[in-house]
């Protein structure tokens, strides 16, 4: 008899993993579950996510409740009669009234190597923080915030070069990777959670536009490590000189061993702007106006000349 599943899950991230679900031997997917549809963009355009869109092309049933916690959604997940629940980035805490449901629980797939980087952006916190390594953990959810009992990890580098899209795609194939791994040992019991060391445990909040805000004050390999995480959102991004009234987008730099005051334009050529930083600077070689293309600094000076001396805000 086949292990009747249900999947959760929103963005592109998770999408792998469903479609590893789906080719894992004595499962059957009974539903899928993701946001409801909502508007994006300027022109507010419904669209589906990457995981409706998927689950579409794979002829699967789909649901898309608005709260978690009403009854009608509680008696849909009770009527699927479910053996296990596999989250990946669903966008919403699971209650305990559905966590108790099926036979062996929920496992979550979490983008980090767990208890480090609890919460809703672990991808980019790794990167903020300079960890050398992250990866997935799969847990045995309950009703707190990535704090249940890790069935097991997996863990890849992260390059000096990865952008948090670039180690989205990565963690998103790991993702499949565990589940095929290590799924079937969890529900034969040969893989036992254990409980989450407290005293490891931080804490990847979510981030809000004004964290992309460049205080110059800071290390430059910790701005650069921002405008690697924040790619492509919320970007880095500074205060035009002497106008406070408009920003500019850092799109791309890179670290040089210079000094300067913090913010300041050191030197500037064709080839980009070098602009100090609390320790190191930055040599800033594309950027992008408010609302505007992304520019190579050629452009951008012809357009808004700079001097040596000028300060970003």
């Amino acid at each position: 008899m086949s292990i009747r599943v249900a999947y959760m899950g929103t963005p592109q991230i998770a999408c792998p993993s469903l479609e590893a679900l789906t080719q894992i031997d004595g499962y059957d997917v009974v539903g899928v579950f993701t946001q409801p549809d909502r508007p994006t963009g300027r022109g507010k355009k419904i669209e589906y996510s990457a995981i409706k869109h998927l689950t579409h092309s794979l002829g699967l049933n789909i649901f898309q409740p608005i709260c978690l916690k009403d009854f009608a959604t509680v008696e849909t997940f009770r009527s699927l009669d479910l053996d296990i629940i596999i989250v990946m980035a669903y966008g919403q805490i699971l209650p305990q009234k559905i966590l108790d449901l099926p036979k062996y629980g929920a496992l979550n797939i979490h983008a980090s190597i767990l208890p480090r980087h609890r919460g809703a952006a672990p991808i980019q916190w790794a990167i903020i923080e300079g960890d050398i390594e992250t990866g997935v953990s799969l847990m045995k959810m309950d009703a707190g915030m990535d704090t249940g009992d890790l069935v097991s990890t997996m863990t890849i580098p992260i390059e000096e070069t990865d952008s948090a899209v670039e180690l989205a795609k990565k963690i998103s194939q790991l993702g499949a990777s565990i589940l095929t791994r290590d799924l079937s040992n969890y529900i034969s019991g040969k893989l036992i959670p254990q409980r989450q060391n407290e005293s490891l445990a931080t804490h990847a909040n979510k981030i809000a536009k004004e964290d992309g805000l460049i205080d110059w004050r800071m290390n430059a390999r910790d701005i650069h490590r921002r405008l690697r995480a924040f790619n492509p959102w919320p970007s880095i991004y500074t205060y035009l000189p002497n106008d406070s009234n408009h920003i500019i987008k850092i799109a791309c730099a890179e670290v040089i061993d210079l000094k300067g005051q913090p913010g300041s334009v050191i030197h500037l050529d064709k080839n980009g702007i070098v602009i100090g930083c609390g320790k190191k600077s930055l040599l800033v070689t594309q950027v992008q106006r408010q609302g505007a293309k992304q520019l190579p600094l050629s452009d951008f000076l012809n357009g808004y000349p700079l001097a040596v001396g000028d300060i970003f805000g």
